[in-house]
């Protein structure tokens, strides 16, 4: 009975290792320098490196802060959209939308006019007397943060919202009708139903960022360099591609190794079924 759906299949996966698994093989190869001679030469200039290692532990720095600030301002739209009216709920879900309407060069542009020294914000503050002299908001690790999760709390949103939508209101009244305050509701009850989406959003949310190129190479000025940028430096002018392959190698393993250990925490069904 099952046969008539494997010819259907077999499409689909060629597709998937023709654009996934022999691209990823092909880059695992070149990160040992390919079949004739391997070596480990890249992975060991990745660990004796400095300034390597200083790239890594800021590109990861970088994440863990963008992902718990995405998860945690995403928690709360999606905690009031939950809550609130149909038109309410419309127009938020609007504001949320807006950045998937614009390219991430756009945005990063844009937190750079309103975070530059003679931007939005510090005029507005200087105006005020609140400062006195303009803040570095931008060209640092704040800046890139910012760009960050503006373009990545939507993502967040989403997955929480969907889990909290889709939740049994009668387990909310159950928890009332015994007696439990709305804190004590929300804390045994309600965050524990939606962890499952916490954690998926929060997965999806840090592999997003640890991808980013175009927000931390405009709002960081040269200044905060992070994985994807040194890899494309390493590709594009300094020619060492051993050494780009080795570091997405990293990355890649980075990314399965987070999934594996959130998947045991939460389990593979509830976390795909979320996120």
């Amino acid at each position: 009975m099952r046969q008539p759906y494997i010819g259907f299949l077999l499409p689909a996966a060629f597709l998937v290792c023709g654009l996934f698994l022999v691209p990823v093989g092909q880059l695992i190869i070149l990160s040992f320098d390919g079949f004739a001679e391997p070596s480990l030469r890249w992975y060991a200039q990745i660990l004796e490196t400095g300034s390597i290692q200083r790239i890594l532990w800021t590109t990861f720095r970088i994440v863990t802060i963008t992902t718990l600030i995405a998860v945690l301002l995403g928690y709360a739209v999606a905690f009031a959209m939950a809550h609130m009216g149909p038109r309410q709920r419309l127009l938020l879900l609007l504001c949320v939308l807006v950045p998937f309407w614009l390219s991430v060069l756009v945005r990063a542009l844009a937190w750079l006019i309103l975070l530059r020294n003679n931007g939005l914000i510090n005029e507005g503050l200087l105006a005020t007397g609140l400062i006195g002299a303009p803040l570095p908001l931008v060209r640092n690790e704040f800046g890139v943060i910012i760009g960050m999760v503006h373009y990545l709390v939507p993502y967040a949103v989403f997955p929480i919202f969907a889990t909290m939508q889709n939740m049994d209101g009668r387990l909310m009244m159950a928890a009332r009708s015994v007696g439990a305050s709305p804190l004590r509701t929300f804390i045994d009850v309600y965050l524990p139903v939606t962890l499952p989406a916490v954690f998926g959003a929060g997965l999806l949310v840090f592999v997003f960022g640890l991808g980013f190129f175009v927000t931390p190479a405009i709002l960081g000025g040269g200044r905060v360099v992070m994985l994807s940028e040194y890899v494309s430096i390493s590709v594009l002018q300094t020619l060492r591609w051993g050494l780009a392959a080795a570091l997405s190698v990293v990355l890649l393993v980075a990314t399965l190794a987070l999934l594996w250990i959130v998947s045991k925490v939460v389990g593979v069904r509830r976390l795909l079924g979320n996120a």
